[in-house]
């Protein structure tokens, strides 16, 4: 499998990286998911403290920890949770980034976290805070780099114009691609992007036809819209799991297109489409068929 390097970071990850969020809560299974992923060329494996409260990351941790020099662990930080409370509250500060970082490291079982990633962010956090944070734990070699997962055009603007974040992450597919606006900034400012929702929630892979039946619909697709447009992408091509794979890598500034996997079957299934030769003249042909919408809100 191809690699491509994270911005300037010396970093360079799979094409394919493995987001971990939809991992199952068994040890054995996500050892198997973990091996062929690696045993595919797959070294990029991405969590958050925030999944299944905190348990995503230990069991990610466990399923790694004879592989560790193998790959390259991201994870995210900033959904912060209160014991005693349901669910999270937003908390972007320096003292909050520096302990929780503490706790990532002790549930992943390492001492060192390749890209660490603020995990949101609004205008209203103290941006100079936070990155005094990213820089401090880079600086103790905590970290190797840091980045954002972000779809706020506003916040990613100026999260990158103020600190030497290398990556970008946000949602992005041939039935997403309000980002596109966005790649000339991300590649500008030396940074890549690294793109979740890679098969919009199922919609462009074989069962895309019969998923876009139960939903209302999908980012500015209205219901009817987003069947039709499914069912034409569907026509143009038989492999639309493998085009909506390259569709997303077709973009230098992204260095690896993000697929989830809940069992070793659905894995070997993005693998398979991942290796799949593909007409690039028909990436272009497809993308005519998808809506190029923009961000409405958080601008400015």
């Amino acid at each position: 499998m191809k690699k491509r390097e994270i911005g300037k970071s010396g970093i360079y990850v799979s094409e394919l990286g493995l987001g971990c969020m939809s991992f199952p809560d068994n040890l054995n299974e996500v050892k198997n998911i973990v091996n062929a992923a690696i045993h595919a060329g797959i070294n990029f494996f991405d969590t958050a403290d925030l999944y299944a409260g905190g348990r995503n990351e230990s069991i990610v941790g466990e399923a790694l920890k004879d592989r560790r020099d193998e790959i390259i662990l991201a994870t995210k930080v900033g959904n912060r949770m209160v014991p005693g409370e349901e669910g999270w509250r937003w908390d972007a500060s320096k003292e909050y980034i520096k302990e929780a970082v503490k706790e990532s490291l002790q549930r992943l079982g390492t001492d060192y976290i390749d890209l660490y990633q603020l995990h949101g962010g609004t205008m209203e956090d103290n941006v100079t805070g936070t990155i005094e944070a990213f820089e401090d734990l880079k600086k103790e070699g905590v970290i190797r780099q840091y980045g954002i997962s972000s779809i706020r055009p506003n916040v990613i603007e100026r999260f990158l114009t103020n600190s030497s974040a290398v990556s970008v992450m946000m949602q992005y597919s041939l039935l997403d691609r309000r980002p596109e606006e966005w790649f000339p900034k991300i590649r500008e400012a030396g940074a890549s992007v690294i793109t979740r929702g890679t098969l919009a929630k199922g919609l462009l892979t074989d069962e895309g036809i019969s998923r876009a039946e139960k939903m209302d619909g999908f980012v500015e697709y209205g219901a009817k819209d987003l069947k039709r447009t499914v069912g034409v992408l569907h026509e143009t091509t038989n492999a639309v799991h493998a085009h909506a794979i390259a569709f997303n890598l077709k973009e230098d500034v992204v260095a690896s297109a993000l697929i989830g996997a809940s069992s070793k079957d659905q894995l070997l299934d993005s693998i398979v489409a991942y290796e799949k030769s593909v007409d690039q003249s028909k990436l272009a042909s497809m993308a005519q068929l998808t809506e190029s919408h923009r961000y409405k809100q958080h601008r400015g």
